[in-house]
């Protein structure tokens, strides 16, 4: 059974219905999942898992969350490297250039990616769209 962490931040409550959907896929795939809000997690939460989603929507000009999203993944991205990751998250507008951003510094970092250039969802994300993030969690937790 693979351990799995998904830490997440959300302002409306969009992202935060992405991470349950996600994990929900993940624990009905076997995985053993922990759901943290990116406030409650600490790097441990990261070394000790063999999975870990990251979730932060597209703030401002397209980036990540910049008080307390940013400066925590800036704290674990020297641990990445091999790990098994994947990135999700919901906009409201623009192209997704912040996941393409984010992806890239992940993938720079050494880390392993899942789920081409991560999982976008614009707005509230309805029926459809948790059920794509119930799958992403399910072939994330297979990886």
């Amino acid at each position: 059974m693979s351990k799995m962490s998904i830490i997440y931040w959300s302002q409306t409550g969009n992202t935060a219905a992405m991470a349950q959907a996600i994990a929900e896929g993940a624990q009905s795939a076997g995985a053993e999942v922990s759901l943290l809000e990116v406030s409650q997690a600490g790097a441990a939460d990261v070394t000790g898992s063999d999975l870990v989603a990251f979730g932060c929507p597209a703030m401002g000009m397209e980036v990540l969350e910049e008080s307390e999203f940013d400066p925590f993944f800036a704290t674990v991205e020297g641990s990445l490297s091999g790990k098994k990751v994947a990135l999700f998250g919901s906009y409201g507008w623009g192209d997704g250039q912040w996941m393409r951003d984010w992806w890239e510094r992940t993938e720079k970092d050494g880390a392993k990616l899942y789920g081409g250039e991560g999982l976008m969802i614009n707005e509230t994300p309805d029926d459809s769209g948790l059920e794509q993030c119930r799958a992403f969690g399910k072939g994330f937790a297979a990886f």
